[in-house]
């Protein structure tokens, strides 16, 4: 992290001076144009009247190209300095980041047709999921990647309320949450609540014209009288504000407009869930867990070679240490043998034995001793046999 700030305070320095050149350059041409315009009515007010040039006006146009000459030259220069800035910027990419990262990859990683695939559909999601449909649909083109109507068509639908909601229209949100309440009740989610509440709420900024609308679409309050109770309360105590106005009463906060945001948040993790997606895209999400992982294999992989160990790292589907990629990272339950120290995998399974202490298969057959087995944690004996694959 205190890499990326480095290059960013360097990136920050460059843009602030290019900030700084805009601004000059503005006012600059700015003066030039104003002067030169001046100097275009006086020369058209002496060729209307017929006189010859004074020598005071032929030495304010020598003055005047002057000036230009100058400005731009002026212009050129800073311009110019601005490049060592930006070189500054390269060298500290440079600097922190690693130029070369392929030597934590397997070789053929991504040569198979099907791993090709892969790697293209996760990238048509993400861009689906951000919104960026042209994108993706170029993509898909260009990959010759085939994508089902039925699978881009639940995107198309949530950039579409998620727009809308941008330009504070609860419409298509509301329609959509009446459709699926069954499911967000199930989700036990208070989404369209909060949709009709931010629709009585947008009522009430209208000021008193708008209260007896208010008035009647607060009966939308009452499949959610029972769980909201307290915020229909709230809500409707505001009304005695009405009058003088809601921004000018203890109800004030219910105009913050960090409500819209909180809504998009949540309509989004709501129909994500209901679709049987993660609010965060598996790129994005693989790209982060990268972004932790790559700096610890770099050093790992450099004292390894360094050391001129053999056999450590084969590159086969695993790594040759454990990198903690946090709490918010951990999305499948990991058990690793307490005998063997091993995280389990399909080819070692945990197994259940009949006492109920869980090893590794390749603990159990190692602890096998004239076809019984003795647990290592209880002195119960036991037939291997009898021992049952956990899977989590």
């Amino acid at each position: 992290m205190e890499r990326c700030v480095g290059v960013e305070w360097e990136l920050e320095k460059v843009l602030q001076r290019f900030r700084s050149y805009g601004e000059s350059m503005d006012r600059s041409l700015e003066t030039l144009l104003v002067s030169v315009k001046q100097l275009r009515e006086e020369l058209c007010s002496h060729a209307l009247q017929g006189v010859p040039l004074s020598p005071a006006l032929s030495l304010m146009m020598s003055q005047r190209c002057h000036k230009i000459r100058e400005t731009v030259q002026k212009l050129a220069s800073d311009h110019k300095d601005m490049h060592s800035s930006v070189s500054r910027v390269g060298k500290a990419i440079d600097r922190n980041f690693e130029a070369e990262v392929c030597a934590v990859v397997a070789d053929g990683m991504w040569e198979a047709t099907e791993k090709q695939q892969l790697l293209h559909s996760a990238i048509m999601e993400h861009l689906y999921q951000q919104g960026h449909l042209a994108v993706a649909e170029e993509l898909s083109q260009e990959s010759a990647l085939n994508i089902d109507t039925s699978f881009k068509q639940p995107f198309l639908e949530m950039n579409r309320i998620l727009e809308a909601l941008q330009a504070r229209d609860l419409r298509p949100a509301l329609e959509w949450a009446i459709s699926n309440r069954q499911g967000l009740q199930e989700l036990n989610s208070s989404l369209e609540f909060r949709l009709h509440r931010l629709h009585f709420i947008n009522l009430l900024s209208g000021g008193p014209n708008m209260q007896i609308e208010a008035l009647t679409y607060a009966r939308q309050f009452q499949p959610f009288a029972k769980l909201h109770q307290q915020d229909i309360q709230v809500i409707m105590g505001s009304l005695v504000y009405l009058q003088h106005g809601i921004e000018n009463s203890p109800y004030s906060y219910l105009l913050d407009t960090e409500q819209w945001t909180d809504i998009s948040e949540q309509f989004t993790r709501d129909a994500c869930c209901l679709l049987g997606l993660s609010v965060e895209s598996p790129l994005s999400v693989g790209f982060a867990s990268g972004c932790v992982a790559l700096p610890v294999l770099m050093n790992i992989k450099a004292v390894i070679e360094q050391r001129q160990y053999t056999g450590v790292w084969t590159h086969k589907d695993e790594l040759p240490i454990e990198i903690d990629l946090g709490r918010k990272s951990g999305y499948h339950s990991v058990f690793a043998c307490p005998i063997l120290r091993q995280q389990t995998s399909d080819s070692n399974p945990p197994i259940k034995l009949v006492c109920g202490h869980v090893i590794s298969r390749d603990a159990l057959n190692k602890l096998i001793n004239g076809g019984k087995l003795k647990c290592p944690y209880c002195p119960m004996e036991q037939n291997p046999a009898d021992g049952k694959r956990i899977i989590f």
